[in-house]
């Protein structure tokens, strides 16, 4: 059986229309069940606070949470020692709306007046990534065809049925990140004269792509 085989590639610009907030929570005390009570309870105090904006607790959703003994180094005699200081506590959560920018700018109000104090970062993505990724294997498989087609017509063959499809399965990143690791001055939200702070974010298209290889009988 005499085939031929060819990879074809999707790819796309996609507009994002979902902003997704990555929220880090960090705290560091001397004992084990302080600092696992102290991030539970900055967990609820921001579920709180973004439950103003109509957001269910379970919106808000939860990336990592770790707990790590921490130890500072110091000298004694000429030898360099560690020792023991405490519990650092971290907590990576995820909130994803709508892309609205005058609601973003409440939300990072909300989130620079909180005595919790967390970092940040702004991403944007698809409301319906399994749509846009179909979009690519359909197009990856069209390109595949239409090369496939060039080639056995150079060569005086002609396509017959396919034998098989190989596809990696791969994750395509639908995410762009214009905003990256942020944390409000000191005090930015109490100098605002507004319950809220302007942002004007126009995130760029996400470029992505992906690919198929196709093999057919040839004849």
């Amino acid at each position: 059986m005499r085939t031929i085989r060819v990879t074809g590639r999707g790819q796309r610009k996609l507009h994002p229309d979902l902003t997704r907030i990555t929220i880090i929570l960090e705290g560091s005390f001397t004992d084990y069940e302080q600092t696992l009570q102290r991030s539970s309870e900055d967990t609820e105090q921001l579920r709180s606070l973004l439950g103003g904006f109509g957001f269910a607790p379970q919106d808000l959703k939860t990336l990592s949470f770790n707990v790590d003994t921490q130890y500072e180094g110091y000298q004694e005699n000429g030898v360099f020692r560690q020792r023991f200081t405490g519990y650092l506590f971290r907590h990576e959560m995820t909130l994803e709306f709508d892309s609205d920018n005058a609601l973003l700018g409440r939300i990072l109000y909300a989130l620079s007046a909180s005595p919790v104090r967390p970092t940040f970062q702004i991403g944007y993505t698809v409301k319906d990534p399994e749509a846009a990724k179909n979009q690519l294997l359909e197009q990856a498989v069209r390109d595949a065809a239409e090369k496939a087609a060039v080639l056995c017509r150079a060569a005086g063959a002609s396509l017959k049925g396919i034998a098989s499809i190989d596809y990696s399965w791969g994750q395509p990143d639908l995410e762009t990140r214009p905003v990256n690791r942020l944390m409000m001055a000191e005090g930015a939200a109490l100098r605002s004269k507004k319950a809220s702070l302007d942002v004007n974010i126009q995130p760029e298209d996400i470029e992505v792509s992906d690919t198929v290889t196709v093999v057919w009988e040839i004849e």
